[in-house]
């Protein structure tokens, strides 16, 4: 009993050394128990690892701009339409407006035909992408293009989704009935992909490169066509890469609160095919129908082909027969 009393004074003794020795232990657990994963709120405190990790999930590699396009032809002039229609007036979101998806039917009844008359008229190749809803709501638009033989049809995801904001599952489940959806419409399994709203999810790249697309335009690392790579490695797949100052929605402005003269965007985009002429590139205009495709807008498309083709050293072609062409010039095949 001594021995046990003697014991617990010792003990109870030995307690304030106890706890300066083992102070330090719940940082040091702290420290070797925390997640990769800083604080997300707090960038300025992340280490120079994790910010390279973030940064090279998707990056530019090599160029695969040629020395010469198809005929020797100077530059490439690649017009591609996003044919969104409805599924960018509310169906994407669930903010069903009736006014608001009258405009996107406006897109498939009187702008594609109208447009797919002028690139027929020009014998211009040009690629249409498509949300699969799109197509599903008025599949009459697939016999429009297809009937000169001359233009191409992509995937733009299945109701224009915010691929961002989804897991990866769904995200590749979408895009998977887009493909096999656009299939069964056109009689054709597209080969390129565009990205909802132009952005990737960390998962995309990864669906893409599954689903073996020959090229992907979505993203802005470069004004010339490049090889993706994935965490620093090269994925064989063709960017052709797509740039908001090319994109007709934020300088016609779809929602009407402020103007942009059709004839002064015809002029930003005069300046930019101008220097891709003088540097020997590549120029990729993106328009949609629902925006583009009004009778005081699309005045800006027909002089922009005018200049082009006044200009000369040319050569038109759809995203398709682009990447495959940069490909073989590569060596990538």
């Amino acid at each position: 009993m001594k021995f046990s009393i003697c014991a617990r004074r010792a003990a109870v003794a030995a307690l304030p050394l106890l706890a300066i020795a083992f102070s330090g232990l719940p940082a040091v657990l702290a420290q070797s128990t925390s997640t990769s994963a800083p604080d997300p709120a707090q960038p300025w405190n992340w280490s120079d690892e994790f910010v390279r990790s973030q940064v090279n999930q998707v990056r530019a590699g090599r160029d695969l701009n040629p020395d010469s396009w198809p005929g020797g032809a100077r530059v490439a002039v690649l017009l591609s339409f996003d044919v969104d229609n409805e599924t960018v007036q509310g169906l994407r979101t669930g903010e069903i407006s009736i006014g608001p998806l009258s405009q996107g039917q406006y897109g498939a009844r009187v702008a594609l035909p109208r447009i797919v008359k002028l690139m027929d008229a020009e014998n211009i190749p040009a690629t249409f992408f498509f949300p699969a809803w799109s197509l599903k709501l008025a599949p009459e638009q697939a016999d429009v293009i297809n009937n000169s033989g001359l233009h191409e049809i992509a995937v733009h995801g299945w109701i224009h989704e915010l691929n961002t904001s989804l897991d990866a599952a769904t995200e590749e489940r979408l895009l998977r009935q887009a493909v096999d959806e656009i299939e069964k419409i056109t009689g054709r399994r597209p080969v390129g992909y565009r990205a909802p709203s132009w952005n990737h999810s960390p998962n995309t790249l990864r669906i893409v490169r599954d689903m073996g697309f020959l090229y992907e335009s979505s993203l802005m690392h470069d004004d010339r066509p490049y090889e993706l790579l994935q965490d620093g490695e090269p994925t064989g797949v063709v960017e052709l890469p797509v740039e908001w100052i090319l994109d007709d929605a934020p300088l016609f402005n779809p929602l009407g609160n402020r103007y942009m003269n059709p004839r002064d965007v015809m002029q930003v985009w005069i300046d930019e095919f101008d220097k891709a002429w003088e540097e020997g590139t590549m120029f990729l205009l993106t328009l949609h129908p629902h925006v583009s495709g009004h009778r005081s807008r699309i005045v800006a498309l027909e002089g922009l082909i005018d200049h082009i083709q006044a200009k000369g050293d040319v050569w038109f072609g759809t995203h398709e027969a682009a990447a495959l062409y940069v490909r073989e010039r590569a060596g990538m095949d």
